[in-house]
């Protein structure tokens, strides 16, 4: 049994973020879902579509939610759900943070909650000019 992976995002953000990550890594090690949400979308229909992924990616060792962007919709709709034991949420998903999670699909629950954290604070690098030497 593995870890659910449930991606709430804005738009297509994490339909984006999940496609890619397939593409480097040529499979997806981890059950994924992802929600879309759009400014249109009735937060209460989200939350009943966001119950039923549940039930359908949990494999008995929990589920890892990944949102885009703390306090926005897509976050506030998962933290409805942070109360259960089984359930971690991790804020600010980019695309090191996905590929950090999908490339330890053994870990548990907590080890990946983790890996998500620190996969996506290690791939915010300043990146600054030097100059060029001939």
């Amino acid at each position: 049994m593995t870890v659910g992976i449930l991606i709430v995002s804005h738009n297509n953000i994490g339909t984006e973020l999940i496609n890619t990550a397939r593409q480097m890594l040529s499979c997806c090690p981890l059950p994924t879902k992802v929600i879309s949400i759009e400014t249109r979308d009735d937060p209460e229909a989200i939350r009943k579509q966001l119950d039923r992924d549940l039930l359908g990616l949990d494999q008995g060792n929990g589920i890892l939610i990944l949102t885009d962007m703390f306090g926005s919709t897509p976050s506030n709709i998962a933290c409805a759900v942070s109360d259960r034991d089984d359930i971690r949420i991790v804020s600010g998903l980019n695309l090191p943070m996905l590929i950090r999670v999908l490339n330890y699909p053994t870990l548990n629950l907590d080890e990946l909650e983790y890996k998500a954290m620190s996969g996506g604070q290690e791939g915010i690098v300043r990146c600054h000019h030097t100059g060029y030497r001939k």
